[in-house]
């Protein structure tokens, strides 16, 4: 027979393949994940057989009692309901009433905010020439030399 010779292909999954086997934790684990998954799988069947067997007894009683029970479950889900939907339009119409007030604010009072703004362009323009008026002031003393007078006092022109 002829012996397999080992092509690229090969050697690709050789190098997926981990070179040794997974380690005991990891065993473990394994071994711990599938007792518990089995244990829960096991729970949830339970839990299914055992809702269908009381549907299975109760639904002759919802059958008789459905004249009184769906009227007081349509009166127990329409009041939820009611309380849901007034809950949502009162934020709406706070939400709309606030809206409305900032915008008559704003269109009523356009006068006022523009006198506020012309008031703080005005003191920003006063400030700015205050500053170029002391920094002039204070590079005209700097070119000015100094004249000492005899009595020993400088005087500044």
């Amino acid at each position: 027979m002829a012996e397999h010779q080992l092509g690229p292909r090969d050697e690709g999954i050789k190098g997926v393949l981990p070179e040794r086997g997974p380690s005991s934790s990891q065993v473990l684990a394994v071994v711990t994940l599938l007792r518990l998954g089995g244990f829960f799988l096991l729970l949830a069947s339970l839990t299914l057989i055992a809702t269908l067997i009381g549907l299975s007894v109760s639904s002759p009683v919802f059958v008789i009692c459905s004249p009184v029970l769906l009227p007081a479950v349509l009166v127990i889900v329409f009041a939820v309901l009611g309380f849901i939907a007034s809950g949502a339009f009162g934020v709406t119409a706070l939400s709309s009433m606030s809206w409305m007030v900032n915008y008559l604010h704003r269109l009523r009072f356009p006068e006022q905010m523009e006198h506020v703004k012309r008031r703080a362009q005005e003191m920003a323009r006063q400030m700015g020439q205050r500053a170029r008026e002391t920094e002039q002031h204070v590079q005209s003393k700097d070119l000015k030399p100094d004249r000492t007078e005899p009595s020993g006092h400088t005087e500044k022109g």
